[in-house]
């Protein structure tokens, strides 16, 4: 009887710690918003790698200047 007693409170205890811890679903609003502002993030992070590469092909070009 004691451990069908401790199998029950086991049980409970691992369905209250599995069903608390779900993530909220998200409205289709916040989704397509979240999708948006990421893909904002990734234009500007790309537009730091261009801007980062043509500053180094503008410093490359400076020292075969200064070579010549």
């Amino acid at each position: 009887m004691k451990k069908i007693s401790y199998l029950l409170v086991l049980m409970f205890s691992l369905s209250i710690v599995l069903t608390g811890c779900r993530e909220e679903k998200k409205t289709p609003e916040e989704t397509i918003e979240e999708i948006i502002e990421d893909a904002g993030d990734e234009i500007d992070d790309a537009s730091d790698d261009v801007q980062d590469a043509i500053e180094d092909v503008e410093e490359e070009i400076e020292e075969i200047n200064d070579e010549s």
